[in-house]
């Protein structure tokens, strides 16, 4: 098979879950699958950092001109070159209307249907307007978790069959680490040198975050160490606003906002961490809680969406609309050393039954059940 990969996300959306799945799935299958032959629409110029082997080969394009790319260059291009399959793994965004070949999109999510108020208009705006068109000009496509396969069949009537899920899974670096050297660095490199409870996952509306802060408030003089709260991520979206409300609760002193972390330093903090806490409303899988029960850190998060999927029995679950429960499952966590190391450990043993090699074979099981299908 010929099969081209639209990878332009990789770069456009590194941090984020998409950016992950679409580096992650170009590592994984392009090490693996020798036999068949993969075009990669990249947009950068560190593509050298992947896997470059005979069978792998590159166009670079231009996020300045991007519509020029998703409208001409890339159709006229698979037409070129006789591809098979091509795979846009970014929701579907950028599939040309134009057609020569199967078409494969992976969807996260349908966040902007469920919940429009927590994304921005101009995405928000993109999304509506496209995603109809997408559902209808793809031959197959790959979502994340079973809960999102519901989602698209109940919001497009999409007939069961079309929609194959692939579990999305830790990087192989998110494992424990070694706590005085993890304490040693957080300390030299970021100041950090409390015990804390950590968040990390962006702050969009939906992400719920302004409910740690709310619940922390409410206990911190109650606990037995003397802990913070540690909030990593980029300023956009509500990181203001939290800045804001952690000081109007009294306790902008125990809250350090890191601001951006390279994702090379993640590991550190998931392992320093008294646990993590992810209360978000919405998810199409939740990779972070993933991440920090890879490096055997205690995890409390949401009851609802995808999370349960993901994390099984191996977390505390908690209703995200209910502030009061969930500030008294922080408190019963924190002080309980017992059950966090018991949450720690089949965490880690939960999150051993994913991989990017399995995400991978996956993939590659969906490509060839399209080709056979279709072509």
């Amino acid at each position: 098979m010929k099969i081209a990969i639209d990878a332009r996300g990789a770069n456009w959306y590194a941090g984020t879950g998409i950016g992950t799945y679409t580096q992650q799935i170009i590592k994984y299958i392009t090490k693996y699958d020798l036999e068949n032959s993969y075009h990669l629409y990249w947009c950068g110029m560190n593509y050298k950092e992947f896997n470059i082997c005979d069978n792998v080969t590159f166009s670079i394009a231009s996020k300045k001109h991007h519509r020029f790319f998703e409208e001409n260059f890339i159709p006229a291009n698979i037409l070129n070159k006789n591809i098979d399959i091509y795979h846009v793994p970014q929701n579907g965004i950028g599939l040309p209307d134009k057609k020569s070949c199967i078409y494969i999109t992976t969807i996260h999510d349908l966040i902007p249907y469920v919940m429009p108020e927590t994304v921005g208009r101009g995405y928000l705006k993109k999304f509506i307007s496209q995603m109809p068109e997408i559902i209808q000009n793809s031959d197959m496509i790959i979502t994340v978790s079973e809960f999102s396969k519901k989602d698209i069949i109940r919001i497009f009537d999409v007939e069961e069959e079309k929609i194959k899920v692939t579990h999305l899974a830790a990087d192989g670096f998110f494992k424990p680490l070694n706590k005085e050297e993890t304490k040693l660095f957080l300390k030299n490199k970021y100041n950090i040198d409390n015990d804390f409870i950590l968040y990390l996952g962006g702050f969009s509306p939906r992400k719920n975050v302004k409910s740690i802060l709310v619940a922390f408030s409410r206990i911190y003089k109650n606990l037995s160490k003397d802990l913070k709260v540690v909030i990593i991520g980029q300023s956009k979206d509500e990181h203001t606003y939290l800045m804001k409300l952690s000081e109007s609760l009294g306790i902008s002193d125990r809250v350090h906002f890191t601001g951006y972390v390279p994702y090379e330093d993640l590991p550190y903090f998931y392992n320093g961490c008294d646990v993590f806490v992810y209360p978000s409303l919405y998810e199409g899988f939740g990779l972070p809680p993933l991440e920090a029960m890879s490096c055997k850190a205690p995890v409390i998060t949401s009851n609802i969406s995808s999370i349960p999927e993901v994390v099984g029995d191996s977390a505390v679950l908690v209703n995200p609309f209910d502030t009061e429960e969930l500030k008294n499952v922080m408190e019963n966590v924190l002080e309980d050393e017992n059950l966090r190391n018991s949450i720690a450990e089949k965490g880690y043993l939960r999150s051993k039954e994913f991989s990017w090699d399995k995400t991978a074979a996956k993939t590659l099981n969906v490509y060839e059940e399209a080709y056979i299908r279709y072509k």
